[in-house]
């Protein structure tokens, strides 16, 4: 990671460096340029409802036509519909999503596609964090016009409903979707309509600050209340920028980003779309799914944490299904990067399809109790693994594991947080093991 981006963008608390207009503006000159360098003359700007996306977005659609390239304003809308307009949009060499994820509505971030909606890779953040520091005058001639994309939540939605081969279910499948108040409710409503589903939306009344709060893929409990106590066939909760699913089935049980891999993985082998029969996943993916993926002949690749380390293993091994236990899936076949609404959709084609409830397609797959937990630190990130105070305590949780479970230390791409995952075969014993590693990192740094 560079000065400037993280695992995903740049990010930090809205109004403090880096994410200042000033900062903003720069970013927004830097990715002017090098749209220019590849031949493109526009960038496609989205974001979710946070307060601060308005101010940022002016900043950076400014540094933009400052150079003399079109800014074009997508307003409120999912990461993945940046993605597919810098796609479809013939003049577009970019497209910049204002969005802090699953974050409190104080923070925001910037991350950009390329063209073609794919991340930047580590080679490109460099070059352009190396233009947006750099404090020498860029050519200012020409001056590019800021323009708003009045249809981009609509081109997006039937992109997305063309990917949903179960036109017309015999019988609609009942859902309570959970936009998160955050850049789903502009197209929600839209892709989830009535002619194809009974839905009911929670927490779908952005107000700038209400974003993530107490609600989303983060926050399941108000959405397993309301599907069991409405009977509904499944849950659906987003994240802030609806990059990421995390669902509810018909008995209020929470399915997180494992099991709906484990479920769309097998559903596709069964209809010959498997690429390669490989599933790629991360670190951080749960043994069960290993398992499950073994017992259904289905080759595994694993991965380093991040929908873009997804990605990179997924075009290497010609996978076309990865993802991240968080939420983060990718549909190779049909998108180039984590959506939401795309995996919701993957997901009620397989129960439309078998007819299965959503409980009994999850039973797939046997989850190891599994427990995360962060410890706050400064930003100086030492090299925890040789404290001997920490990795003793490390080591000593492994040994009494052993092939029953794993550890799992490493710092945050984006918050000053050390994340402990433990994992074991019972939850009291497994939580206390993790809370030992917290409390050993906590005394020795």
């Amino acid at each position: 990671m560079g000065q400037l981006f993280g695992t995903d963008g740049i990010r930090g608390r809205a109004n403090t460096y880096p994410m200042t207009c000033d900062m903003a503006m720069k970013t927004g000159r830097a990715v002017g340029m090098l749209t220019l360098e590849a031949g493109h003359t526009s960038v496609v700007i989205g974001r979710d409802t946070r307060i601060s996306g308005g101010m940022l977005e002016a900043a950076l659609a400014a540094g933009i036509a400052s150079v003399g390239v079109d800014a074009l304003l997508a307003g409120v809308i999912p990461t993945p519909g940046v993605a597919y307009l810098s796609t479809v949009i013939e003049t577009a060499g970019a497209g910049i999503v204002i969005s802090a994820s699953h974050n409190p509505y104080y923070d925001n971030g910037i991350k950009i596609f390329r063209r073609g909606g794919l991340k930047l890779s580590d080679a490109q953040e460099a070059k352009l964090e190396s233009f947006i520091l750099e404090e020498e005058d860029v050519p200012r001639g020409e001056v590019g016009v800021i323009s708003e994309i009045t249809d981009g939540c609509e081109r997006y939605a039937d992109f997305l409903l063309g990917k949903f081969p179960v036109r017309k279910p015999g019988e609609k499948l009942n859902l309570i979707i959970d936009a998160a108040n955050g850049a789903a409710s502009g197209c929600v409503g839209l892709v989830f309509n009535p002619d194809l589903f009974d839905v009911q939306f929670i927490h779908n009344e952005p107000d700038g600050i209400n974003i993530n709060n107490n609600c989303g893929s983060q926050h399941t409990e108000a959405l397993a209340d309301l599907v069991r106590k409405n009977k509904a066939d499944a849950g659906l909760a987003f994240d802030g920028d609806a990059d990421r699913l995390i669902a509810v089935d018909d008995t209020g049980r929470e399915i997180t980003g494992d099991r709906i891999l484990a479920i769309c993985a097998n559903y596709s082998k069964s209809q010959g779309r498997l690429h390669n029969n490989i599933v790629v996943s991360t670190i951080m993916s749960n043994i069960g799914l290993v398992n499950a993926l073994n017992s259904l002949g289905i080759d595994h690749e694993i991965t380093d944490v991040g929908d873009r380390k997804v990605l990179e293993r997924m075009q290497e091994t010609g996978a076309t299904i990865g993802g991240e236990d968080s939420g983060h899936m990718i549909f190779l076949a049909d998108h180039t990067t984590g959506d939401g609404m795309l995996t919701a959709l993957k997901l009620l084609e397989v129960m439309a399809a078998t007819g299965q409830p959503l409980s009994r397609l999850a039973d797939i797959m046997t989850v190891y109790p599994q427990i995360l937990m962060n410890v706050e630190v400064d930003a100086s990130r030492p090299d925890f693994t040789k404290i001997p105070g920490i990795a003793d305590a490390i080591a000593g949780v492994e040994k009494h594991l052993g092939d029953q479970g794993r550890v799992l230390v490493r710092y945050s791409g984006t918050q000053p947080l050390l994340r402990v995952m433990v994992e074991g075969p019972e939850e009291e014993v497994t939580r206390e093991s993790c809370e030992r590693i917290c409390q050993a990192i906590r005394d020795n740094m």
